[in-house]
């Protein structure tokens, strides 16, 4: 007998899985994946909890990509119901993680169980790669899974992540590939001193203002017909003792860059410090890595994807690539097709997290569409 998408999702919010842990979520849905003829792998590391499932030792391999985790719900009395307590409310399921992603990860299961029924001797190979740990450092999490799988010469053919990819319905935007993102953690040296006598001291915040500029009106690049032009953005900046007559003695700013295929992450960083040397600053820089931008312009995934969303809902979907970034970034670099598709993401990350019952439903049977169009027997 098949699981019920609304109770499953409810099941899994109820597990208090705030990054990194995983509350028992991957426990509960590796015992519905292994009667179904999963063999299913703990990839533990360090704080994070990992399991790599796999039906079938044949490509072409199928992926369910998602993570149990969850962001911190914030004060729970700014809550109209408990946040780790599902709670339906006028046709709406509430809770932390109810769009991102547990309701996902109840719609795969429940996807999958319904194709192996229909399709005991399907094609391939299905998989679920599941983490704990999206949400927060992505250090131990799919990552690691990846490098593991490519150590054994494992690839995925196609990988669908539960992201909350829709706008205002179930489909109505697939993300088919993200931007990359380079943070920059930088520090402008000065001298500390008195603002009465500035001669005395060197003032990093008015050496650097220009610099600033700069950096904020450049033209990194144009973009192209998949992704918008790179941007730059100054996301914490600090300095100063507290004291108002007190020249600081250094800066301390974070930026973060959104990039195209049109530019690389070196290149970014060559024309950063160019800038920088070109005012004179006497700065130290620390470069984060967050990943490269992917792009599955087209393909058997994005072709089955569109076809199950126009089937299942009447709709035509738009691909897109904006937004934040995702665990997709650690899989389309193997060589694997890459699309995002989940609920509406209207709420995520905020008090009130919710999503629609009846898209739960929908859902689901996108998924197992999907799954029919690519290894239906």
């Amino acid at each position: 007998m098949s699981h019920n998408v609304l109770d499953l999702t409810k099941n899994l919010i109820n597990r208090q899985s705030v990054t990194p842990k995983d509350a028992g979520c991957q426990e509960l849905m590796a015992s519905i994946l292994k009667p179904l003829g999963f063999i299913v792998e703990d990839l533990t590391f360090s704080d994070t909890k990992n399991i790599w499932a796999r039906k079938g030792t044949e490509s072409p391999v199928f992926c369910f990509a998602g993570h149990t985790d969850v962001v911190p719900s914030g004060p729970p009395e700014n809550w109209q119901t408990p946040p780790f307590k599902a709670t339906e409310v006028d046709g709406y399921l509430h809770g932390r993680g109810a769009a991102d992603m547990k309701g996902s990860l109840a719609a795969m299961l429940v996807a999958t169980e319904n194709f192996v029924k229909n399709n005991p001797e399907h094609k391939g190979s299905l998989a679920f790669l599941i983490t704990s740990d999206e949400e927060g450092p992505f250090i131990n999490g799919t990552t690691k899974v990846i490098d593991t799988l490519e150590a054994r010469n494992e690839k995925i053919t196609w990988c669908l992540v539960g992201e909350p990819s829709s706008t205002d319905e179930v489909g109505d935007i697939v993300k088919n590939g993200r931007r990359g993102s380079l943070t920059g953690d930088l520090v402008v040296n000065g001298i500390q001193g008195h603002v009465a006598y500035p001669h005395l001291a060197k003032n990093p915040i008015h050496d650097s203002s220009l610099a600033f500029a700069e950096l904020a009106n450049t033209q990194w690049d144009n973009g192209n017909e998949s992704f918008p032009p790179t941007s730059f953005q100054i996301s914490n900046i600090h300095a100063g003792t507290g004291a108002g007559n007190v020249i600081p003695g250094s800066l301390d700013v974070c930026f973060n860059f959104r990039f195209s295929t049109e530019v690389t992450d070196q290149e970014l960083i060559d024309r950063v410090t160019h800038i920088l040397d070109s005012h004179k600053l006497d700065y130290k820089i620390d470069w984060t890595y967050n990943g490269q931008p992917f792009l599955t312009d087209s393909g058997d995934l994005v072709e089955a994807t569109q076809q199950a969303i126009k089937h299942c809902t009447g709709r035509e979907t738009v691909l897109s690539t904006a937004g934040g970034t995702s665990d997709g970034r650690f899989i389309a670099p193997t060589g694997a097709q890459v699309i995002e598709l989940g609920p509406v993401n209207a709420t995520i990350h905020k008090i009130d997290e919710c999503v629609k019952m009846s898209d739960l439903e929908t859902l689901a049977e996108i998924y197992e569409d999907i799954l029919q169009r690519l290894l239906g027997a």
